[in-house]
């Protein structure tokens, strides 16, 4: 009986995620004339409904701390990376915000030209190396018009309960813009899971740490500070 309540509330919300998020992808491309900060607010929108629609029919409940530590300007976000849940929360939690993923995504009809007109970067994985110089080149853009760039350093979703080695390129993108890094753990794993259609109820827990200033350090230390943090954070 369990099992089959689970599978219902799933199927529920996956229904209501659809519709929702093709929702606001046609409402952003209609509105693509409008200024970036104002559409992607207009956007995100959806991503907070689809937050709202998780806890009321999975019964998972986001908990957030630390907001004290976001910097009013740009800055670099190196976040763990686990579900699809993080993508969606955090476009709308930390902006103005652009993701790095990948360019296949903007071809998908309606949601990829809305995400298109949320400035992302771009990237195609197989060329790894023109990867990260693209990265630091319009990261830096997007940085310097005042937005906050989200990446995941460890490259691709990772089990709850482990940590991933963590690519400098973020750390190299936030010295070469000279902003500072701000290191994000979650937990989103544990009820949202990469492999499974069904969502456990629970608490996922954003904790937000104290920026890392990256003038004195390396990008090496920069990445390892951050890296240490988060994964204190997930203990």
């Amino acid at each position: 009986m369990k099992c089959l309540l689970a599978i219902f509330r799933a199927a529920l919300f996956y229904a209501g995620f659809v519709a929702l998020t093709v929702s606001a992808s046609i409402v952003t491309c209609l509105l693509f004339f409008l200024p970036f900060k104002l559409l992607q607010r207009i956007a995100t929108t959806g991503n907070y409904l689809v937050m709202q629609w998780l806890r009321l029919t999975c019964n998972i409940k986001i908990v957030v701390s630390g907001t004290e530590n976001i910097p009013s300007g740009a800055c670099v976000i190196l976040s763990n990376h686990q579900s699809t849940w993080e993508a969606f929360y955090m476009q709308w939690f930390f902006q103005p915000a652009c993701f790095i993923l990948k360019r296949e995504l903007l071809w998908i009809p309606f949601f990829g030209w809305a995400l298109f007109l949320m400035r992302p970067i771009a990237i195609k994985r197989s060329r790894p190396a023109s990867a990260i110089r693209y990265v630091i080149k319009e990261g830096s853009k997007r940085l310097l018009a005042g937005n906050r760039v989200v990446i995941y350093p460890e490259g691709t979703r990772v089990t709850s309960g482990q940590l991933g080695e963590f690519k400098t390129s973020g750390a190299a993108l936030a010295k070469q813009a000279q902003v500072p890094v701000l290191p994000v753990a979650h937990n989103s794993g544990e009820h949202w899971k990469r492999s499974s259609f069904l969502k456990k109820p629970g608490i996922i827990y954003l904790k937000i740490g104290p920026v890392i200033d990256t003038e004195p350090y390396s990008t090496r230390e920069i990445t390892e500070n951050a890296r240490d943090w988060i994964a204190n954070s997930l203990k």
